[in-house]
């Protein structure tokens, strides 16, 4: 299966979890927590199942780890090549708000790196996809467009994302850099979609997340253009060590 296929497949999959998520989204639904005290719904669960079964018949020879199973020990884990990423839902608190901004997060890693995803937001009706051979879109169902960030000098109005439900002290001091300053606040994968968009100019991840929480939308702002690294300007990324969380990092359309 070509790269072309792999990701329409992966859209398909995306969409059916997502239409599951709002079947539940619409009604009243069960919220628990976690011991690290994140919330997880029934449809966290529901997505999980389907994504987790496509993707095994989609690609039976690639492991899938989710934030819904992630009990998959690093003795397993640093012998894979290749594997799925996936959020089932990326902004759970997004979504027990109700406001629309959650994401569905499927990306395949080779190598440390994301080279095909989707990001599908079922509330707001479009879908975010990118493949390295081919190019990252948006897509509205009756619509695709393909995605190129705006690159822009380092000066003048800076359009900043940041997190919705995760605010940042350390962002203040981040964007002291800049000369003015717009702020854009979303959820979820979102944030990365809207520099890979040319919405914005940078996102400043200052504040903790984890390897599911950004694969997918990595993938969609690289392909599109934009420069995803730590702090320190080295790649991030993913299943290089035991853990799952993300060391702090910026998407950013800017000129250096």
């Amino acid at each position: 299966m070509n790269q072309t296929e792999l990701l329409e497949e992966t859209l398909i999959l995306a969409r059916k979890a997502g239409s599951a998520i709002m079947g539940i989204y619409n009604k009243d639904f069960n919220v628990e927590y976690k011991a690290d005290e994140s919330p997880v719904t029934d449809a966290d669960l529901a997505a999980h199942k389907i994504i987790s079964a496509g993707l095994k018949e989609l690609t039976p020879d690639i492991p899938v780890l989710s934030e819904e199973s992630a009990d998959i020990g690093w003795d397993v884990r640093q012998t894979w090549k290749s594997y799925w990423l996936v959020d089932p839902i990326d902004g759970t608190k997004e979504f027990i708000k109700k406001n629309g901004e959650f994401t569905v997060n499927i990306a395949l890693i080779e190598n440390g790196k994301p080279v095909l995803a989707v990001v599908d937001a079922p509330a707001l009706g479009v879908s975010y996809l990118a493949a390295e051979a081919i190019g990252a879109f948006k897509d509205k169902g009756d619509e695709r467009i393909e995605l190129k960030v705006t690159t822009k000098p380092n000066k003048g109005i800076i359009r900043v994302v940041g997190s919705r439900s995760h605010p940042s002290p350390d962002l203040a001091e981040f964007v002291q850099r800049f000369d003015e300053v717009e702020m854009v606040s979303k959820g979820s994968s979102l944030k990365l979609c809207l520099v890979a968009e040319g919405s914005a100019d940078i996102y400043p991840r200052l504040g903790p997340t984890c390897e599911w929480d950004t694969g997918a939308g990595h993938a969609i702002a690289e392909i599109a253009g934009a420069k995803v690294t730590q702090l320190d300007g080295s790649p991030l990324l993913y299943n290089t060590k035991d853990e799952y969380l993300n060391p702090y990092f910026v998407v950013s359309a800017l000129e250096e």
